[in-house]
């Protein structure tokens, strides 16, 4: 089994990465393969809804998004990290998810996902919570921790100075771990998926 995680920050081994990095190692320990996605510094565009989505993902190949898609696809499981900017997630990991979400949502049903949250002081829960709005749209169990996901530093590896914070993050792998090895026990004793429906989608304006 592997996890796919997604380092929303720009910074290749800033506090972001090195927290993924922390959830990486300890999912190791319990068995689980990881791999980390850089989002990059290159341009990204927004999802402006143009509904010409294909079988790869966004019909716009300029960036990385259908690349993430590909790898999500062979996944069991996802971390989605971000730095906290005004309280929120960074603008970029937001546009990416937003075209892999409205593109190829159906990818990531019914596997489990978290988020996490670094930021220099304040702003992180409200971000963590505009992140885990993605796994409720798209059937994805969420996996907790002993405390939201956040952790703290400004400069590459005070990260690692926040006690909790490292303890937040391994408890998290933790239990990803533990849910993802309970859904594949589920799948080999022949417990199937929920059958949801899609086909209503209501609106008010008649």
């Amino acid at each position: 089994m592997k996890v796919l995680m997604l380092n929303g920050s720009i910074h290749q081994n800033g506090n972001t990465y090195q927290a993924l990095e922390v959830i990486g190692k300890q999912l190791e320990a319990e068995g689980i393969e990881y791999e980390i996605f850089q989002i990059g510094a290159e341009p990204l565009r927004d999802c402006i809804g143009c509904g010409q989505c294909n079988e790869n993902g966004c019909i716009f190949t300029d960036d990385k998004v259908n690349e993430f898609v590909a790898l999500a696809k062979q996944a069991d499981g996802f971390v989605f990290g971000t730095p906290t900017y005004y309280a929120h997630p960074s603008g970029r990991i937001l546009s990416f998810l937003d075209r892999v979400f409205y593109s190829s949502g159906k990818f990531f049903s019914f596997k489990p996902g978290a988020a996490i949250a670094i930021a220099r002081r304040g702003g992180t829960t409200a971000t963590f919570d505009v992140m885990n709005k993605y796994f409720g749209i798209s059937q994805m169990p969420v996996a907790a921790s002993t405390y939201w996901n956040i952790a703290h530093g400004l400069r590459p590896g005070e990260v690692q100075q926040d006690a909790e914070g490292i303890q937040t993050m391994q408890n998290l792998a933790k239990n990803l771990a533990w849910m993802m090895k309970c859904f594949e026990a589920g799948k080999k004793s022949g417990i199937s998926l929920p059958d949801t429906k899609k086909e209503v989608s209501t609106h008010f304006i008649r």
